[in-house]
């Protein structure tokens, strides 16, 4: 009845599968590896190959069937997996009638922007029957990350999980589990997106909120015609898993949980923590999160589940999606039982879940937290209104950082910084925004306007950053999940209401600050991150709900090379797309 699943191998002989239960640690992550199916791979080497056709596939979910763009025809895409110090070549080729860019969200692609991937940021798209070569190199970073496509609204279909295990013999800081899975979780329109947006677009107004959620592309069976699609992980009583969580859901935050079962967190945004254990978590678009779950309870039918987390007056896709954790031995007959998952507006729970967030701060794995800081930013997150002719009531809904709605290129960000060719951006992002208010006051529904620009913030190379991300009640306060392209940053401050800079430092954690690369703002408040500015390039930070991004909640900085071509920007590769 419902697809049961052990580490994305379902196409594996069952004498790999018994390798991989029975084996050493080294076939488990050999096994790993060969787990793509049919994609090229050089397991034995240290460079990994990956072939990605971009095209177009007729899927079914929700009885309903269309056309979806995938990667090898695979919803959600092929797995990732490499070894920390590896490197990978993706070679994607598109032959879809959009134009395609792949981001390797969170891969810090040091030096080497080219293979970062957001569309006119730091490459023009691949356009239909052309390739790009992605070549990242893999340094210093080991766990779960993931990569989506980075135009238009793409990565509704084209994402899937990117996992990076330790060097050979260098074992987690955590109790070996016996298997581990990727849990993806999306969302699925019924319609065709872009066409959606589209439409959206023209009347000025937000398109329509998803139809359901997915885990790795199922939405399970509390949704019609769908216990075909359902995903199902079979465990063994007594033994302990590692679950690779992956937020890649387009526009909402999502509390997931296990019935009967407590999830022990153990690494967020592939970067280790102090583990804790809990009844659920809380992650948001673009964040991932690892936590280890023993099968210590009575054999039977487990379900997984994820739903939103909206503590605002915001529409969103309020249904259950749901999986299974099935014990080994268990009928497919048996129903399984749902979580008690924290309430939709459960403010407390997402408060108190992110304080126990904390990196591990080993001497193998130190937080290297920036004490002095030579650059402070205050940059406030706005919804807005600009004048529209075409659209219904004449208004166009924005967003903005220190009120600048960010207008995007036509040509690269990188190249036009690399090549210096002029007119296509200004250095001149705002350190802090023109006028204070009170940002978190009653709602603001006037002065709506919002100025428009391509305003990019410089930054010398290798000075420390410190950079406080407020929300305001322009219109309405709302959680916002902020990733930073090419850096993790120190989360070292969060709080309700607006930032006091005199205090609210006084409160910041220096020591052991949870480190990531997407941040969720807390609705109607403020988060402090730090990073050094260490990797030269252009990095594009934005929103990680798909609907502030398309309204312009984004900017990039451009951090400026070093001394010497050891901290300089790469060439650019010879294959690069054209503009």
């Amino acid at each position: 009845m419902f697809q049961t699943q052990h580490l994305k191998l379902e196409t594996e002989q069952e004498s790999k599968m018994a390798i991989l239960k029975h084996g050493s640690n080294l076939g488990l992550l050999f096994l790993l590896a060969l787990s793509v199916g049919s994609l090229p791979f050089l397991a034995e080497s240290a460079v990994k190959k990956y072939k990605f056709d971009i095209q177009v596939k007729n899927v079914s979910r929700l009885c309903n069937a269309k056309p979806i763009v995938t990667v090898n025809g695979m919803f959600p895409g092929p797995t990732i997996y490499v070894r920390e110090g590896d490197r990978v070549l993706i070679d994607v080729t598109n032959h879809a009638q959009y134009n395609i860019s792949i981001h390797w969200h969170g891969l810090k692609q040091q030096r080497n922007g080219w293979a970062d991937g957001p569309a006119y940021i730091t490459q023009c798209p691949i356009s239909t029957g052309n390739s790009y070569t992605y070549d990242i190199t893999i340094t210093g970073q080991r766990g779960t990350l993931w990569w989506h496509a980075h135009i238009l609204w793409l990565r509704a279909t084209v994402y899937g999980a990117f996992v990076i295990m330790p060097k050979l013999g260098t074992p987690f800081p955590f109790p070996q589990p016996y298997l581990e899975a990727n849990i993806v979780l999306g969302e699925w329109w019924n319609s065709d997106v872009e066409t959606l947006v589209n439409q959206a677009n023209k009347l000025g107004l937000p398109p329509q909120a998803s139809d359901a959620h997915t885990i790795n592309g199922k939405p399970g069976p509390l949704f019609p015609c769908s216990d075909k699609h359902t995903y199902a992980l079979e465990v063994e009583s007594g033994k302990t898993y590692l679950l690779r969580i992956i937020n890649a859901a387009l526009n909402d935050e999502l509390f997931f949980a296990i019935a009967g079962h407590s999830l022990t967190v153990v690494e967020i945004d592939a970067v280790y923590t102090k583990p804790f254990t809990t009844t659920a978590i809380l992650i948001a678009p673009g964040q991932t999160t690892n936590v280890l779950v023993k099968a210590d309870q009575a054999p039977g039918r487990y379900f997984m589940a994820a739903r939103p987390f909206m503590d605002a007056p915001i529409p969103v896709d309020n249904k259950t999606v749901t999986a299974i954790l099935q014990y080994k031995g268990i009928p497919t007959t048996i129903l399984p039982s749902l979580p008690t998952l924290p309430l939709p507006n459960d403010t407390n729970f997402a408060l108190s879940y992110n304080k126990k967030l904390r990196s591990l701060n080993t001497p193998l794995f130190p937080a290297n937290v920036p004490i002095k800081i030579d650059r402070h930013l205050f940059y406030t997150i706005g919804l807005g209104a600009n004048p529209c002719a075409s659209c219904l009531n004449g208004t166009q809904l924005t967003a903005s950082l220190n009120n600048i709605t960010f207008v995007m290129p036509k040509t690269g960000l990188l190249q036009a910084h690399y090549f210096n060719i002029p007119g296509v951006f200004t250095p001149d992002f705002p350190d802090r925004p023109a006028v204070p208010f009170n940002y978190t006051g009653v709602p603001l529904t006037a002065n709506l306007r919002t100025s428009l620009g391509t305003r990019l913030s410089k930054v010398a190379f290798n000075s420390t950053v410190e950079l406080v991300l407020q929300d305001t009640n322009m219109l309405t306060v709302e959680s916002h999940p902020f990733h930073l392209h090419g850096y993790n940053f120190f989360v070292v401050g969060t709080g309700i209401g607006n930032f006091d800079p005199i205090r609210d430092p006084l409160k910041y954690n220096l020591i052991d600050p949870p480190e990531r690369n997407t941040v969720g703002i807390p609705t109607g408040g403020w988060a402090a991150i730090r990073f050094r500015a260490d990797n030269p390039g252009v990095w594009f930070m934005h929103c990680h709900l798909e609907l502030h991004t398309m309204w312009g909640l984004k900017m990039a900085f451009v951090v400026e090379n070093g001394k010497s071509a050891e901290e300089s920007i790469l060439p650019p590769p010879p294959d690069l797309p054209p503009c």
